[in-house]
């Protein structure tokens, strides 16, 4: 496989990544709306940890563990600043 190809495929799983991460994304919207509901905090560091213990569990690598917390890190951090944004529009 030469070098165009293998970026074809990376370009693949980057749009493949993009819908996932949209649609993660809608769903802590939806979860934001329900936290609202219940009086919930946003931040719910019980619920960070069993994300980032279980996708190191789950990891197969070549990535090792601390980078693949790294990019969950990100994920949730992005996924929390949402449901802030979904609160504070609710409110006015």
């Amino acid at each position: 496989m030469d070098i165009n190809e293998t970026r074809k495929r990376i370009d693949l799983l980057d749009d493949v990544l993009l819908r996932i991460f949209n649609e993660r994304a809608r769903l802590a919207l939806e979860i934001g709306h329900l936290k609202k509901e219940l009086s919930l905090p946003v931040f719910d560091p019980a619920r960070e940890k069993r994300i980032f213990a279980r996708m190191k569990d789950e990891n197969p690598g070549p990535l090792d563990d601390d980078a693949i917390v790294r990019m969950f890190e990100r994920v949730v951090d992005e996924s929390r600043r949402l449901e802030r944004i979904t609160s504070h529009k609710e409110e006015d």
